[in-house]
């Protein structure tokens, strides 16, 4: 895959394009995906290809969410990467993935790659996850990448919490 910024053993992660529109908007049109994260799904195909049209953190932060991508058959799985949280400074690692991936390792798969490309290709000094309080499976995700228990926050509307890591290449 000539378009793959990071590279896992079974999966490409690579910028979001409008070609996405519809798996994106498929992925957030799933309750399940979207329960913990506060967010609200696309209201149409046409409003996930806006969104995407108008995503460009690669250039500006020099990351961002990355589509992953499955090496063995192409299929887009969901998303995983980081992002600059202009409301406390801070980079987080995100990741939300199609129910039918769940439970495959996946989630911490993209979310190590991520977290050391922050690190190594960036030289961040910290990254962080947001988690609501009940998103047992998000929580175990962050501490498989390597993240420990912050602090108390809120994530949406509801209870959550930090947590973070620190660059360990230092």
């Amino acid at each position: 895959m000539n378009n793959a910024i990071l590279e896992t053993e079974r999966l490409w992660m690579r910028r979001f394009m409008v070609e996405d529109a519809e798996d994106m908007y498929l992925l957030n049109a799933d309750p399940d995906v979207i329960r913990y994260t506060g967010d609200k799904a696309f209201a149409s195909v046409e409003e996930s290809y806006k969104f995407i049209e108008n995503y460009n953190p690669y250039d500006t932060e020099g990351f961002g969410r990355w589509v992953c991508v499955l090496k063995d058959t192409g299929e887009i799985i969901g998303w995983s990467g980081l992002r600059m949280q202009r409301d406390v400074n801070l980079v987080d690692l995100g990741y939300r993935f199609h129910k039918r991936f769940w439970g495959k390792g996946y989630g911490t798969e993209a979310g190590l790659v991520s977290v050391e490309h922050g690190f190594k290709d960036h030289n961040l000094d910290v990254i962080i996850g947001r988690v609501d309080k009940n998103n047992i499976g998000s929580i175990r995700v962050l501490e498989k990448c390597g993240m420990a228990y912050w602090k108390e926050t809120l994530c949406g509307d509801e209870p959550g919490m930090y947590y973070r890591v620190f660059n360990p290449y230092r």
